[in-house]
């Protein structure tokens, strides 16, 4: 009896542990090559580091430096404005084309791939596909001046003052179809006999949308933002496939700044510095997020 008592609590020991032998080396590669590197990055910010990571310690000198770089200023200005207008648009454009689904409309299943296909691609992609498409030697103004309208001109691409919005444009056109499938859900998880009811009130279709399906999107909304406010902020490869940063600097971005810095002008505590402030501002968006989560959830 004991040694049957002794084999089962051998066997129960082995099934609690085995999930956590099997998940071991996944969480120490994750806590080395991610967490690791992190604290890493962070503290080559404090270093005198060049082309190679150097231990000698400069204080905030770089930070000071970081933001007495005429670059990063530009980076930053460029954030705001693609990121306020990519957040926004990406929100009004999917709230838009969820509603139009959520109407049981046919071919929804077709309709709803045909908008989710381009988040399947990746950046890269998208940024060369876009790059042609806007090239006014081979894209769209070439295109329609060759149906005849000569004066037709499109050179967002190669105007210093457009071309941030040319970011814009294909940040949108990708990711459009995801923010969609988050409202979609979310109107799919509105409860009908509250709709129902208020039809039968009188309510208008407008004040059904603005008083009782839109307050009630409010975690879609949220969720839409993190994640949007998130890919703005480390925004690199569609940049780079797109513009190249340029014309000059009129679409550099934080990340980009921060490759930059780091393996093409060899100033790599300046470049440690930028990405430390863009994990802080990615850090001061998630955590009141995951905060606000888990006290719904108690």
């Amino acid at each position: 009896m004991s040694m049957t008592a002794t084999r089962r609590s051998g066997n129960d020991w082995l099934r609690d542990a085995l999930p956590k032998i099997v998940l071991s080396p996944s969480l120490a590669i994750v806590l080395v090559f991610v967490y690791g590197f992190i604290l890493f990055t962070f503290y080559l910010s404090f270093t005198d580091s060049r082309i190679l990571p150097s231990y000698g310690l400069v204080g905030w000198q770089n930070y000071s430096r970081l933001f007495s770089v005429r670059a990063w200023g530009i980076a930053i200005d460029n954030l705001l404005i693609f990121g306020s207008l990519y957040i926004v648009i990406c929100c009004v454009l999917g709230l838009a084309l969820a509603i139009l689904l959520d109407q049981k409309i046919r071919a929804e299943g077709f309709i709803r791939t045909i908008y989710l296909y381009p988040m399947a691609l990746s950046f890269i992609v998208t940024g060369t596909a876009w790059k042609w498409f806007l090239d006014p030697g081979i894209g769209l103004q070439a295109v329609v001046r060759s149906w005849g309208w000569e004066s037709f001109t499109f050179e967002w691409i190669k105007d210093s003052h457009m071309a941030i919005y040319t970011i814009v444009i294909a940040a949108v056109w990708q990711t459009s179809g995801f923010v969609m499938a988050m409202f979609l859900a979310g109107l799919r998880g509105i409860d009908n006999e509250v709709l129902k009811a208020a039809q039968i009130d009188g309510a208008s279709n407008w004040s059904l949308y603005r008083r009782i399906v839109i307050p009630q999107l409010r975690p879609a909304f949220m969720s839409a933002f993190v994640v949007l406010a998130h890919m703005a902020i480390k925004s690199y490869d569609l940049v780079i496939a797109l513009t190249g940063g340029g014309p000059g600097t009129a679409t550099e971005l934080p990340a980009t700044f921060m490759y930059s810095y780091t393996f093409t002008r060899n100033q790599m505590g300046i470049g440690a510095a930028s990405a430390t402030i863009m994990l802080m501002s990615i850090a001061a968006i998630m955590v009141p997020y995951i905060w606000s989560e888990l006290r719904e959830k108690k």
